[in-house]
């Protein structure tokens, strides 16, 4: 216990970095907050001129470039902003954690593994709006390398500028971002395979199990915690995407790529609408918090076993 008891002078260090985060987290998401209720939080400065109420919420709901039950309905694009977040969760974190996995045991014992994992590691480090244009030419009609690959395995008659179709501008995105984000996994599941002890896998191997069981019963469980923050952070990142959608159909066409974050921008930078900017982010702060609680607890809990 004595461990965890404050010490008045050690504690003092932390109050630089509370007053730091008291102006530039607590503030702005309080602030935030109270835009989205049509609420002035700095006397004398009106970025709203309207009433407090819940109306903004109620705006935003209602809004078809939020959720558009007409296009849940039919199945067709654009489905709204919250939908087609929901796909793109709903595809993409599957998707990088099955690569993620297999590509991180497979390179383990491959010659020249590590080679390889860096090339994987460039969708990481290359900025994302540079990742969004590169999507953009990599599915192009006459240059794009999916396309191209198309064309090579007979499927020539779906050979198309994926980006311009309604039907398939969002698909494109989220797969161009599979490739992206997969860096990432790999390189977590690399590391969470490394520092299993070789002796289980050896003594798994000695015992007749074949390369199913080991992954599945041995490997997967225990690159669990691994798997927790691979599993949050994929969510808060796909949640959060923005400048990939922007750089490469700027939400279209005719919205059917339109995002959470990408409507955000829109209200605030395009129709100057502050409130109704400011409710998108709470909402979206809203669907996010759930996420990040989870996440400590499974991570605080894996740390007192």
């Amino acid at each position: 216990m004595s461990m965890y008891r404050l010490n008045p002078i050690r504690s003092s260090f932390l109050i630089p970095a509370l007053i730091l985060i008291l102006i530039f987290v607590v503030y702005p998401i309080f602030a935030t907050i109270m835009i989205s209720f049509n609420i002035n939080v700095v006397p004398g400065v009106d970025i709203t001129n309207k009433p407090p109420s819940l109306y903004n919420y109620y705006k935003v709901v209602t809004d078809e470039r939020f959720i558009n039950l007409e296009g849940i309905k039919t199945h067709t694009f654009p489905m709204g902003a919250i939908v087609h977040n929901i796909i793109w969760l709903a595809i993409h974190l599957p998707l990088t954690l099955i690569i993620g996995i297999l590509f991180a045991v497979y390179l383990q014992y491959v010659k020249g593994g590590s080679i390889i994992r860096s090339f994987i590691f460039i969708g990481m480090v290359i900025p994302m709006i540079v990742g969004g244009l590169l999507i953009s030419f990599s599915f192009d009609k006459d240059l794009g390398v999916v396309n191209i690959l198309l064309k090579a395995v007979g499927l020539g008659s779906f050979v198309k500028t994926w980006t311009i179709y309604p039907d398939t501008a969002l698909f494109s995105l989220i797969l161009g971002s599979v490739w992206l984000w997969s860096g990432f996994t790999v390189t977590m599941y690399s590391a969470g395979l490394s520092s299993i002890p070789r002796e289980v896998i050896e003594a798994a191997i000695v015992d007749g199990a074949d390369f199913k069981t080991i992954l599945f019963k041995v490997i997967i469980p225990l690159l669990k915690p691994v798997t927790l923050t691979v599993v949050a952070m994929t969510i808060l990142w796909d949640l959060k995407i923005f400048d990939i959608v922007y750089a490469a159909t700027q939400g279209g066409p005719g919205g059917a790529s339109t995002v959470l974050a990408l409507l955000m921008y829109e209200y605030f930078a395009r129709l100057g609408d502050y409130a109704m900017s400011a409710t998108v982010a709470t909402i979206l702060t809203i669907i996010i918090i759930p996420v990040v609680v989870l996440w400590i607890k499974a991570t605080l809990h894996g740390e007192r076993k």
